[in-house]
């Protein structure tokens, strides 16, 4: 039987969107065209246990509403895990939380964003580094994405390579080593469940002095984005059968 790829859960969507547009894993399998029999779903905020890196054939870590800098024991747990996968090359993509965990366990500096949360539709600059790399250099000079976070990688790992940036974030898309990437925006997000994160934190957007409903209006769709857990499954997970089909 083919090793499964594993989806890290590190936390959840808010009630009423999980009710309206499911939650992290349905949203990650649509994205990476990977059937639900090949993945594992392992929800390490709930105390599931990890698997050995080498029974898996990758690993794709969710965003959360935890905060990396809270160094929660099964957070640190998880960054532990992820220092042993890079030691045998396993094929990984963190996202939003996923991303700095990736970043944290392996030397980098994570902390809140200065200038406060970046949220909604924006676009990032493929940068000189991604020209030659197996993914970025597929990328157009510039694409949208969908963002929403508080905190970021400040500081980037040693040896790591910075792929891609935004205005506010110049970390949104790192490579650590052959197999392993993070983004900073949400590649699995549609438009419709950006909009409910708009929705939901209208409030503190408010607060914090970003009016809302221009970064509603502002939302549209990321096709380039969701490219990216595609490619990622062609290019590294080769032991994973995927479907090619539209979903």
């Amino acid at each position: 039987m083919s090793k499964p790829l594993l989806i890290i859960r590190t936390g959840r969507a808010p009630d009423p969107i999980r009710a309206r547009h499911g939650d992290f894993p349905l949203w990650f399998r649509l994205g990476l065209r990977v059937g639900h029999e090949r993945l594992q779903v392992v929800d390490v905020e709930r105390g599931d246990e990890l698997p050995p890196p080498a029974q898996c054939a990758g690993a794709v870590i969710t965003g959360s509403a935890s905060m990396v800098t809270e160094r929660l024991s099964w957070s640190e747990r998880a960054a532990g895990w992820i220092r042993n996968a890079m030691d045998v090359d396993l094929p990984m993509f963190g996202v939003c939380y996923g991303h700095q965990l990736m970043s944290h366990a392996l030397g980098g500096l994570v902390d809140y964003l200065p200038g406060g949360r970046e949220m909604g539709t924006h676009t990032v600059e493929r940068l000189d580094a991604g020209h030659d790399d197996p993914l970025a250099s597929k990328l157009p000079a510039s694409f949208r994405v969908h963002l929403t976070h508080e905190q970021s990688v400040l500081e980037i790992p040693p040896g790591a390579v910075v792929l891609a940036r935004s205005t506010r974030d110049p970390h949104q898309l790192l490579r650590y080593g052959a197999n392993a990437i993070s983004t900073q925006f949400h590649p699995e997000f549609s438009a419709d469940i950006m909009r409910a994160y708009i929705r939901r934190k209208a409030s503190a957007l408010t607060a914090e002095g970003q009016p809302p409903a221009p970064l509603y209006a502002g939302v549209a769709a990321t096709p380039v984005a969701r490219n990216i857990l595609r490619a990622f499954v062609r290019h590294h997970v080769t032991s994973v059968p995927h479907r090619l089909q539209p979903v």
